[in-house]
């Protein structure tokens, strides 16, 4: 519900009805429940399929600028993971300054904590995985990043960030 504070004028009579406009409503607004949205999800070369058995959702809560988003990957039986390096959309293109980082969790046979990252301005966010080896350096989570794929596995994002509206 968020929206532009009132420019107050001199002498104006405050009434309730302008009061709970103006500071219930913008209060509760913080406590509403999450919205949900469907991510798209991209390959650099070829995009993946979630098919008919796989679920893709995402839910985020906007405060003014913040946007706080979480994305649910799981792998079905159907699924297809196109080739090239994974994008998820976000619900807001991110503002123009500064990349922005959060949090991402793999897990099939394995677990694997990387990071989603967003480019400004950029309107998905890339999902990073540590490689194996010394030192184990993040790679573009893909069909084969951080483990080769299959149904069951699971993908989850959540993210902190500066929208550009």
């Amino acid at each position: 519900m968020t929206t532009n504070p009132r420019t107050w004028g001199s002498g104006e009579t405050v009434t309730a009805a302008l009061l709970n406009q103006e500071i219930r409503d913008q209060f509760n607004s913080m406590f509403d429940a999450w919205t949900p949205y469907t991510p798209t999800w991209a390959g650099a070369t070829t995009n993946p399929v979630i098919g008919a058995n796989g679920t893709l959702v995402g839910r985020y809560m906007k405060w003014g600028r913040t946007c706080q988003v979480r994305i649910d990957l799981l792998m079905g039986s159907t699924t297809t993971y196109g080739s090239g390096g994974w994008s998820l959309s976000l619900p807001f293109a991110a503002h123009s300054s500064g990349a922005q980082l959060g949090l991402a969790h793999a897990f099939q046979s394995q677990r694997y904590a990387g990071q989603i990252n967003v480019a400004p301005a950029a309107s998905v966010g890339l999902v990073f995985f540590p490689t194996t080896g010394s030192p184990a350096n993040l790679a573009w989570s893909s069909s084969s990043v951080p483990f080769t794929w299959a149904s069951g596995g699971r993908l989850t994002a959540q993210l902190t960030y500066e929208t550009a509206t």
